[in-house]
């Protein structure tokens, strides 16, 4: 079996053929430029392979209801170009094939629950922290939608005493995307967040708006394990930073076997940092099925 993937980046597009045991067995990378520019390699690239089905994770806000004439539209996204563009319509015109779509961190969120760090729970959060911050949520083992799909990088947030930074959102001052993305770290700070120290005060500040936010997700949506991915938790430092103010922030409200044992609780990504790809591969086996 042959599953397409789509992991459509604001930056890049991943383009990738793998199986149903969730092993790629070939990938390419297009930069994201104009639709009318970037679809064409993206169509030539499914079209060299014999594919049974395709599933797209895309950066957002996408329309996922199925009911809705936009169902598969990019919607407001910062990305002006992407604004309103019918993703999903413009790969069905070129291939009568099951197509299945979600959001970029769902799918991410996806990967990991069937294949990496969640397998096995039927309750997991996956978080990307990176230029934006995402979170997908798996309840009942399944993506969480809804109206439209969890925004939850945009929880609003008690500033960290000492942060004096105005946020980097747009729409909120203080949400956890504007005061704890990497633009947000580089704008407060002058350096991207790969070039901070691990002494820095950066990381005091950002383990505090992380900690926060995952005691609100635990308190909400009572995962069984949360996984934080993304170019900022590449700073391994901050795991334990984080748990170390989860703890204290969480004060024993929540007393489970999983959060008493933290360090199997908030976990690194798995998979190679393939989880995107992983869990694209899913979403199109869930669409032959239905």
């Amino acid at each position: 079996m042959r599953i397409g993937v789509l992991e459509a980046g604001g930056t890049k597009m991943v383009c990738a053929v793998g199986d149903e045991n969730g092993q790629i067995l070939e990938r390419v990378s297009i930069a994201t430029g104009k639709p009318e520019e970037t679809m064409p390699d993206i169509l030539e690239f499914f079209h060299q392979y014999s594919l049974d089905a395709i599933g797209i994770g895309t950066f957002g806000p996408v329309d996922l209801d199925r009911t809705s004439p936009t169902y598969g539209y990019i919607m407001s996204t910062p990305k002006i170009l992407w604004r309103n563009f019918d993703l999903l319509g413009c790969i069905k015109k070129e291939f009568m094939l099951p197509i299945g779509l979600d959001t970029d961190v769902n799918a991410s969120a996806i990967g990991e629950a069937t294949y990496g760090v969640t397998k096995g729970l039927d309750s997991s959060i996956y978080i990307t922290v990176g230029t934006g911050i995402g979170v997908g949520v798996i309840l009942d083992g399944k993506a969480v939608h809804g109206m439209q799909h969890p925004e939850a990088g945009h929880i609003l947030l008690s500033r960290h005493p000492e942060d004096t930074y105005a946020g980097r959102c747009p729409y909120h001052g203080n949400c956890l995307e504007g005061l704890a993305s990497g633009p947000a770290i580089e704008e407060r700070f002058g350096r991207k967040a790969k070039e901070l120290p691990v002494d820095s005060v950066a990381w005091e500040i950002e383990s505090y708006y992380l900690a926060q936010a995952l005691v609100d997700f635990t308190l909400t949506y009572s995962p069984k394990r949360i996984v934080l991915g993304g170019g900022v938790m590449h700073q391994k430092q901050l795991f334990a930073m984080i748990r170390e103010k989860y703890k204290k922030m969480l004060n024993h409200y929540v007393d489970t076997p999983y959060v008493r044992d933290l360090d199997n609780y908030i976990v690194p990504y798995s998979l190679n940092d393939d989880q995107g790809i992983m869990g694209c591969i899913r979403i199109g086996l869930d669409e032959m099925k239905r």
